[in-house]
């Protein structure tokens, strides 16, 4: 039996799960909007007496790593590497892109997952169903939503839409044509979904120690950007 906690803060919505092994115990998932700090060790606390299941107990943190929001992924991934050290238990770590396809698994057509990446941009990845849920078939790429609209068209392939991206950016996914948006539900990544993946790696000694964890930014931060544009 293992027992872990997951997290991920790479979007606006915090979502946060115990499991055991691949199974759920208790779950949140909290609007932060650019309060990823305040917000995040709260919900573990909640959600550890909610199901009854003490920290020192855990077996491994797994974090969703992005890309997504750079202050968001700081916060989670940082949180989950302290954790990580503090327990002395390994870190998963998962890219938030993966746990917004992992759920739409069954949908029998290629999977595109898109994240809002601010600035008229996206953060996407495509994914086909596999044996073990869903393979990845394109590098993780951020990038205008009218270019990935334009390489989607040019595939000529059933595709379904998933993350907050298609929303922010919905005039320019509604002209593909053999394209189905999956809904609000699959906006943001999955607590569940990294629960799922996070307890197969455990179970393969597929995870890193805490020091070696780090997010996947894709890009310069907006801060970052704006003091290059001042110089």
């Amino acid at each position: 039996m293992t027992l872990l906690l997951a997290m991920d803060t790479a979007t606006p919505r915090v979502a946060v799960a115990i499991g055991e092994d691949a199974r759920v115990l208790g779950s949140v998932y909290l609007d932060a909007r650019r309060r990823h700090a305040e917000v995040l060790v709260p919900a573990v606390a909640s959600l550890c007496e909610q199901t009854g299941v003490e920290l020192r107990q855990l077996d491994a943190v797994a974090v969703g790593v992005g890309p997504g929001l750079f202050t968001g992924l700081r916060v989670g991934v940082t949180t989950a590497k302290v954790m990580g050290q503090a327990l002395d238990v390994p870190v998963v770590a998962v890219s938030s892109l993966d746990l917004v396809a992992h759920p739409l698994r069954f949908a029998g057509r290629t999977i595109a997952a898109v994240l809002d990446a601010r600035r008229h941009e996206v953060f996407h990845a495509q994914y086909r169903p596999g044996p073990d849920g869903v393979e990845l078939v394109t590098e993780y790429r951020v990038g205008p939503a009218a270019e990935l609209v334009t390489e989607l068209a040019a595939g000529g392939e059933d595709v379904v839409l998933a993350g907050d991206g298609v929303r922010t950016n919905r005039a320019a996914f509604e002209s593909l044509r053999r394209a189905v948006d999956a809904g609000q539900e699959f906006e943001a990544p999955s607590a569940t979904a990294l629960v799922e993946l996070a307890a197969r790696r455990v179970a393969r000694q597929e995870f890193a120690a805490s020091f070696e964890v780090a997010p996947l930014y894709l890009r310069a931060s907006d801060a970052e950007l704006a003091w290059g544009n001042r110089r």
